[in-house]
C-alpha cells in the first residue's frame, strides 16, 4: 500500500526528523500537537499540525482515539509514532490498522511481547539468547520482591515490566534503603507504565551497553545495521551514544550481531528495532528490546549511509528491506550527544521555562525540536538538540564532538553542555575504560567547571562590548558621541559625570560567577582598562575591523573574534568557543542569601507525590521535605538549611509551579547558640 500522506503521532525532534524524510519520499506529512506545543517547533517545521489535546501527555500524545480522530481529519494512509508515547502500545497499533490506515512499527503482538520485559526475556530464552539471572517472572507484591532481593542478594535492579527508554530502573544496594526503594520503584512503573510489575536482575557492576539495529521485512527477512555503543548513562539513561562499538573483539560483536537477527527473525519482525545486551568481559546478555526507531539513531545512519526513517517507510508499504546484509558497511566512527535542559550538578533535575538564546555549532548534524525563544515544557521530555559528528577514527569524531559543544550555547534554562564537554574529553573515556555506571563514579569531578585561565580576559572582552559599539539593536550606547571620554558630557551645562562605566555580567550557565566590572574610558586606538571587584586593572585594545568583527590584543596576544550584542546579551564567537554572557542591572543580586535557604521551593512545574515532614518536624540541611514528579522522573526537593518544617503548604497529588514556595525552615530557636 502507498503511503501519501503520513501523520506523525510524536512532537519535539523526531517529529522533525520524520517529516523531513517523508517529505523527501514524496509523502505528505501532518503532524499533531498539544494545547502545551500550539508553538513549538515541530509544529512550524511540519507546516499542518492538528490539535490533539491539553499539555499532559495522558490527555494528548497517549490519547489513542484523538491520534486517530486527527488521521482521520487529514485522510493519513499511515501513522508514524516516532519512539516514546504511543511508539511501543500494542492498542494503538491494532487500532491504527483496524482503521485501515498502515502502522509504521511491527506488528501488535511483537509490541506486546516485547513492551513486557519478563515475556521479552522468554522470547530470548527461546531464541538462544543469554540472558541475565535473575527471579522467575514480574512480581508487584513489596513484601515478595523485598523477600527475593534477600534471597538474591544485594545488589539487585528492579526493572518494571513496562519500562523503557532507561526509565523503569532502580537500584537496590543495601538493606538500609530496599523499602523506599521498592515503594519508588513500584510508584514510579505505575505512574508511568500504568503497571506495578516487576523483574528482578542480578546487577553487573561493571557491564557495557551494547545495542544492535535490525530490520526485518515481516516475512523471515533480518538484518542488522552493526552496533552501537551506549555505555554512559546517567539514572539508566543513555548520554553519549556512538558506532561501532569500539574496542570490543570484532568476533564476540559479529556474535552478538548474529544473536539479534536470530531473535528477530523467531519472531519475523517487521520494521526497526533495538535488542540491548550487556557486556561483561567475554559474555554478554540479552536487556531487551525496543521495537521502535530510536533516539541514537542518526550514528548508524551516519557510519552505513543509509536513512532509517526511509527504510521503516519503505517496510511499512510491503516493499520489503531493499538491501542484504553483504549490502551493508561500517565506514568511520560516530558519536551522538544528547544535549538536554537539566541541571547535572543537581541530580539532573530537568530545566523548564524559555529558552532565550540557543546557538549551536555549524558542520556537525543537528537533531533538533526547539530555537531559540521556544518554551521547555514541565510535560515532556526536556531534550534540546542531538549533535552527531561522523569522522575516520573515534579520536577524531571525540574531538569535534568537544569542538562542537564548545560552540554551542543554551540559556534562559540550564544545560547539561558542559557535562557533555568533560565527557567527550574525559581520557578514561577516550580509552574506553568505563561501564554503564561509570558516571556516578566520577560525578562531581564532570559538573565541576573546569579552572578558566582566560575567564577574567573574557569579562573584560565582554564589558567593553556592552559599553561600546558593538550593539546590533537601538540601545544607547552611553559613549556613542565620541570616540575618546574625558569625563565631560557635550550637551552644554550638563555637570561632571564619573567616565567608568558599571557593568554587572554573568554567564550563560548555572552557578557562573557574577561581578560588577568598571570600564575606563575609551583610549586612543581603542584602549580600555577594565577594573575587577576587587579593583584589579586589566588592559587591552578592542577594535572593530567591520561589523561584529573585532581584534582583542591583551600582553601582546591578539584573538579574533565575532561578537553580537543583542539588549544586554554578549554573545563572543572565536575559533575556539562560544561564549554568552548577559549584563544586569548593579543590584540584581543584592538580597538576602540566608532568607532564601529557609524557603522551600519547587525546582519546576510537576506533581506532588509523597510530602515527607509534617508541619513541626525538626530538618537536617539535605533532608527531604517532598518528593515530586515531572517529566517522567521523581525529584526530591530538599532542605536547605536545618530547623523546623512551618508552613507546608502542599499535599500529596498536588500540582505546583517552577518557583512557588512549599515548606519554610524555621530556625531551631532551642539549639544552643
Amino acid at each position: 500500500m502507498k503511503i501519501n500522506t503520513l501523520l506523525i503521532a510524536n512532537r519535539g525532534e523526531i517529529a522533525c526528523r520524520i517529516a523531513r524524510t517523508a517529505r523527501a519520499q514524496g509523502i505528505t506529512p501532518v503532524g499533531v500537537h498539544s494545547e502545551a506545543d500550539a508553538n513549538a517547533l515541530h509544529v512550524r517545521e511540519i507546516g499542518r499540525s492538528i490539535l490533539i489535546g491539553a499539555g499532559p501527555a495522558s490527555e494528548s500524545y497517549l490519547r489513542i482515539d484523538a491520534v486517530l480522530d486527527a488521521a482521520r481529519q487529514v485522510g493519513a494512509d499511515a501513522i508514524h509514532p516516532g519512539y516514546g508515547f504511543l511508539a511501543e502500545n500494542p492498542d494503538f497499533a491494532n487500532a491504527v490498522e483496524a482503521a485501515g490506515m498502515i502502522f509504521v512499527g511491527p506488528t501488535a503482538e511483537t509490541l506486546d511481547r516485547f513492551g513486557d520485559k519478563a515475556s521479552a526475556k522468554d522470547a530470548a530464552i527461546a531464541a538462544g539468547v543469554p540472558v541475565v539471572s535473575g527471579a522467575s517472572g514480574a512480581k508487584s507484591d513489596p513484601a515478595e520482591i523485598a523477600a527475593a532481593v534477600r534471597e538474591m542478594g544485594f545488589p539487585v535492579l528492579l526493572k518494571a515490566v513496562g519500562g523503557g527508554g532507561g526509565r523503569g530502573q532502580r537500584l537496590v544496594e543495601t538493606e538500609n534503603t530496599l523499602v523506599q526503594d521498592i515503594e519508588g520503584a513500584l510508584r514510579e512503573a505505575k505512574s508511568t507504565f500504568g503497571s506495578e510489575g516487576m523483574l528482578l536482575e542480578r546487577f553487573l557492576p561493571a557491564a557495557r551497553h551494547v545495542e544492535v539495529q535490525i530490520a526485518g521485512d515481516g516475512a523471515g527477512h533480518v538484518v542488522h545495521l552493526f552496533e552501537r555503543d551506549c555505555t554512559l548513562q546517567r539514572r539508566h539513561q543513555k548520554v553519549i551514544e556512538e558506532a561501532p562499538a569500539w574496542g570490543l573483539p570484532r568476533t564476540l560483536l559479529d556474535q552478538i550481531a548474529t544473536d539479534a537477527v536470530k531473535l528477530g527473525e523467531s519472531l519475523n519482525y517487521r520494521g526497526l528495532g533495538t535488542v540491548e545486551f550487556l557486556v561483561a568481559g567475554d559474555n554478554y546478555f540479552f536487556l531487551e528490546v525496543n521495537p521502535r526507531i530510536q533516539v541514537e539513531h542518526p550514528v548508524t545512519e551516519a557510519i552505513t549511509g543509509l536513512d532509517l526513517v526511509a527504510m521503516h517507510l519503505r517496510i511499512a508499504q510491503g516493499a520489503g528491506l531493499g538491501i542484504t546484509q553483504g549490502d551493508i558497511t561500517c565506514t568511520g566512527h560516530a558519536v551522538e550527544a544528547r544535549l538536554y535542559a537539566e541541571d547535572p550538578a543537581n541530580n539532573f533535575a530537568p530545566s523548564t521555562g524559555k529558552i532565550t538564546t540557543l546557538s549551536l555549532p555549524k558542520g556537525i548534524r543537528i537533531d533538533s525540536g526547539v530555537e531559540t525563544g521556544d518554551e521547555v515544557s514541565p510535560f515532556y521530555d526536556p531534550m534540546i538538540a542531538k549533535l552527531i559528528v561522523h569522522a575516520v577514527d573515534r579520536e577524531t569524531a571525540l574531538a569535534r564532538l568537544a569542538e562542537a559543544l564548545d560552540h554551542t550555547i543554551v540559556a534562559g534554562v540550564q544545560s547539561n553542555r558542559s557535562f557533555l564537554t568533560a565527557l567527550a574529553r574525559d581520557p578514561e573515556f577516550a580509552a574506553m575504560n568505563v561501564h554503564t555506571r561509570w558516571i556516578d563514579t566520577r560525578l562531581d569531578a564532570l559538573t565541576t567547571p573546569p579552572a578558566d585561565a582566560t575567564a577574567n580576559l573574557w569579562r573584560a572582552v565582554a564589558a567593553v562590548l556592552f559599553v561600546s559599539n558593538g550593539r546590533t539593536d537601538d540601545t544607547t550606547n552611553p559613549w556613542s558621541n565620541r570616540s575618546t571620554f574625558t569625563g565631560w558630557r557635550l550637551n552644554a551645562g550638563d555637570a561632571l559625570v564619573e567616565a567608568d562605566q558599571r557593568v554587572t555580567l554573568m554567564g550563560s550557565e548555572k552557578g557562573a560567577k557574577h561581578e560588577e566590572l568598571r570600564v575606563g574610558p575609551i583610549g586612543s586606538g581603542g584602549y580600555f582598562t577594565v577594573f575587577d571587584a576587587n579593583e584589579v586593572p586589566l588592559s587591552l585594545t578592542c577594535l572593530e575591523l567591520e561589523t561584529g568583527r573585532w581584534r582583542v590584543t591583551h600582553n601582546g596576544e591578539t584573538l579574533m573574534l565575532e561578537a553580537r550584542v543583542t539588549g544586554n546579551a554578549i554573545e563572543i564567537t572565536t575559533a575556539d568557543a562560544r561564549r554568552l554572557f548577559h549584563a544586569a542591572p548593579p543590584l540584581a543580586f543584592a538580597g538576602s542569601e540566608g532568607a532564601a535557604e529557609r524557603m522551600v521551593e519547587s525546582p519546576l512545574t510537576g506533581m506532588i507525590v509523597d510530602v515527607v515532614v509534617s508541619d513541626g518536624d525538626l530538618v537536617a540541611e539535605g533532608d527531604v521535605i517532598a518528593v515530586m514528579e515531572s517529566m517522567k522522573m521523581e525529584i526530591s526537593i530538599k532542605a536547605a538549611a536545618a530547623g523546623i518544617a512551618i508552613n507546608i503548604s502542599v499535599t500529596k497529588g498536588m500540582m505546583v509551579d517552577r518557583g512557588q514556595t512549599i515548606a519554610e525552615i524555621a530556625p531551631n530557636e532551642s539549639e544552643p547558640k
